[in-house]
């Protein structure tokens, strides 16, 4: 498996994706940046709600109801008489309350008022909230009755029936008492009671108290309405069930407070509007104002939260200018809008057009702003909607009275218009910044496929110099470039011709090597001619001939390097002949017991002809290179293995040794030019590393193939022929 090649393009486009900390970097900086801004607004609101409270101190006719001086809060006996936004049907439907069901309190056993007997949920129970609009006070009341007993017509008692009881002070502090009890489900008005609290005797009818009475299957549901100047703060409201039609004994008695005992009243909080018109004004504050006494109960707001951003409307900054004139910048438009605005907010987030605001209807707030701020500390706090869509942040101050905190300023503002800036700031930022990178990243690329490109060019150059036996056979154009890769060519140049002039060298010696051992060669081979002619006994008779015989191949081995200065041309200029290659390899077998007495030379032929086509003078050198080799590695007295045997294309001839193994990265490499693995101080006469590789050539003229390979068992080294039979 080859390893991944990176080329200098793809280094220098990898290495340019590191620009792509220049947006990042922008990022952090717009993200702190929108801190700051965070920090600014909260500094802002802070200054806002101060000022707001500053119009409010020391102002006691804004808290002059008893309601304002509670110090305690009882849930469902102080009543809070929220915003209605339209006037009240007095149809006994209660469909004008269905906007403000979830802000009602439901009543049962824990609003007993003086138990009379067991209490059973299915007798009574109801729900009740108390509202304001305009100058008047509205109730509502669903009643779960398991039997309802209406006031007898023409009776004087209004007691001894299901009814209503209301307990008010009036603005005089007088306690007042009033009965609703109809004869008829209807429309219906209030009974004044008289002054003495042990009795339920009417005075008479106070028709300022007005309503609808309407029974249901469950029950009945009653809507109330009265003037707000009938009352001060204190109320109370109770029901009261009568079920049994003989003795009309009153059963339970179920209320927000005890209508018979002044002390026992509860409150009822009206927002003032008093401070409403104070705040009137902060609507265009861009933020949402409420101002909550002391129990954290709103008396006053203004603004909605929606709109309340905190930021005007910036988004006609930019490339996006929407007065910019139509079509000069609609190519822009298009891919700003449909390319790169949908790639920015993957990351980015955009405010939400809408988010769940859970205060919309709150008569009651909560939050440590608030606490600290009744404490007498300004504070402010983030919090998330609770649909998770907006950040929303308040800041709260107290309100003052005599040294004495009396309620506080809240003022509200969402992230919204900070988180627009800031996306239109990044918006900008990456418009410049992917332009630069583009530019940047295109240069680059341009630069490094030009680089690239001399590099090939230059590597090509240089493959094509040089064959694959190293012979140099072209020249490289010397680059006039003055930069490193030009100085690279131009020294790629000049290597290369010192290295032509060397080779030249190299091929001429080789001839005249050649010439000069032609005359000695000569006088061995006229020598050994006239020791023919004497007469010789046997032995030396064949003594001679093997002289003879490698006087004659030495003789062939001088005229094909006098012919050609390469080995591949000696090859070339040999003419094909068939010759016995059994004979042939049992002759050099016998040549090398004499010339390597020192080892043992086993040979083993088994091929069915060993008739062979090619140049037996040149196979001869072949072995003979091989067996140089298995000799010198070998140990002394050793075994030397020929073998040679039929394969499917031919034959294969196996040379073995006992002796050194082979490198384990060298094994495909000693049969290359001039490699050699031998150590310097173990050879007598120094090696080029040609004999393998000339081995190598002459199995290639013999249509064979040459590999070296350690034995099996490491041993020793194995070198196999093999050779395929040619057609004729």
């Amino acid at each position: 498996m080859s390893r991944l090649r990176f080329g200098l393009r793809l280094k220098l486009l990898f290495f340019s994706s590191f620009l792509l900390a220049i947006p990042w970097l922008g990022y952090q900086y717009v993200w702190e940046m929108e801190t700051y801004l965070r920090i600014g607004q909260e500094q802002t609101m802070v200054g806002t709600a101060r000022a707001v409270a500053t119009a409010l101190h020391e102002r006691p006719a804004l808290f002059d109801s008893q309601s304002a001086y509670l110090t305690d809060v009882k849930p469902g006996t102080d009543l809070y008489a929220h915003k209605i936004a339209y006037p009240i049907q007095l149809d006994g439907k209660l469909d004008d309350w269905q906007d403000y069901q979830h802000l009602t309190i439901a009543y049962g056993q824990q609003n007993l008022i003086d138990p009379i007997q067991d209490y059973k949920l299915d007798s009574l129970h109801f729900r009740h909230m108390v509202g304001q609009y305009d100058r008047f006070l509205y109730a509502m009341f669903d009643v779960t009755d398991n039997r309802v007993l209406l006031r007898p017509k023409n009776s004087l008692r209004i007691d001894k029936n299901d009814h209503l009881q209301i307990a008010m002070t009036d603005q005089s502090g007088l306690f007042q008492r009033y009965i609703i009890a109809p004869s008829q489900p209807g429309w219906v008005n209030a009974y004044l009671l008289k002054d003495d609290l042990d009795s339920l005797q009417p005075e008479r009818l106070e028709t300022k108290i007005q309503g609808q009475w309407r029974n249901t299957t469950s029950g009945y549901q009653l809507e109330l309405r009265f003037p707000l100047a009938m009352m001060s703060s204190k109320i109370a409201f109770a029901i009261v069930d009568v079920d049994e039609l003989s003795t009309r004994a009153v059963e339970h008695i179920i209320g927000t407070a005890n209508p018979s005992q002044l002390d026992s009243l509860g409150t009822v909080l009206v927002p003032s509007p008093e401070i409403e018109q104070i705040l009137k004004g902060l609507k265009y504050s861009n933020a949402r104002v409420w101002v909550v006494d002391k129990h954290m109960r709103v008396l006053a707001r203004s603004g909605n939260i929606q709109r309340a951003s905190g930021m005007q409307d910036n988004s006609h900054i930019g490339f996006g200018d929407e007065n910019a004139p139509q079509g000069k910048n609609s190519w822009w438009k298009y891919i700003e809008n449909n390319w790169l605005l949908p790639l920015y907010y993957q990351i980015l987030t955009k405010p939400p057009a809408d988010f769940v605001d859970d205060l919309r209807d709150a008569f009651a707030l909560q939050g440590q702003d608030i606490s600290q701020a009744l404490k007498g500390t300004p504070s402010s706090l983030w919090r998330l909607s609770s649909d998770n869509k907006a950040v929303i942040m308040s800041a709260a101050h107290p309100i003052y009275l005599d040294e004495t905190v009396m309620g506080a300023v809240v003022v509200e503002q969402t992230t919204n218009g900070i988180r627009t800036l800031r996306n239109k700031a990044l918006e900008q930022q990456f418009h410049y910044i992917l332009l630069v990178i583009l530019i940047s990243t295109l240069a680059l690329f341009l630069i490094a496929s030009r680089i690239s490109w001399r590099i090939r060019k230059l590597r090509d150059e240089t493959e094509s110099a040089i064959d694959q036996q190293g012979k140099i056979i072209g020249e490289i154009v010397p680059s006039t470039t003055r930069d490193e890769i030009g100085d690279l060519s131009r020294t790629f140049t000049h290597v290369l011709s010192r290295l032509s002039q060397y080779n030249t060298y190299l091929e001429n010696m080789a001839s005249r090597l050649s010439h000069e051992l032609r005359t000695p060669v000569a006088i061995v081979n006229s020598s050994l001619d006239n020791l023919l002619l004497e007469e010789q006994n046997a032995e030396s008779k064949q003594y001679v001939d093997r002289a003879k015989q490698g006087i004659t191949r030495l003789s062939k081995i001088l005229s094909n390097m006098s012919e050609a200065t390469r080995l591949e041309q000696a090859i070339q200029s040999n003419e094909r002949e068939n010759f016995d290659l059994e004979e042939l390899l049992k002759g050099c077998v016998a040549g090398y017991r004499l010339a390597y007495a020192s080892r043992q030379f086993e040979v083993q032929v088994s091929i069915s002809n060993s008739t062979f086509q090619g140049a037996p003078e040149l196979f001869a050198q072949m072995l003979d290179k091989i067996i140089a080799n298995a000799v010198e590695f070998s140990e002394e007295n050793s075994v030397i293995n020929l073998l040679m045997v039929n394969s499917e294309q031919g034959y294969v001839l196996t040379i073995g040794n006992q002796g050194s193994l082979l490198p384990e990265n060298m094994q495909h490499q000693l049969l290359d030019s001039m490699v050699s693995v031998r150590k310097q101080q173990n050879t007598v006469q120094p090696h080029l590393g040609l004999g393998l590789y000339i081995a190598k050539i002459i199995a290639q003229y013999h249509l064979g193939d040459i590999r070296i390979d350690n034995l099996k068992d490491k041993s020793g080294v194995v070198v196999t022929l093999m050779f395929k039979v040619s057609s004729t």
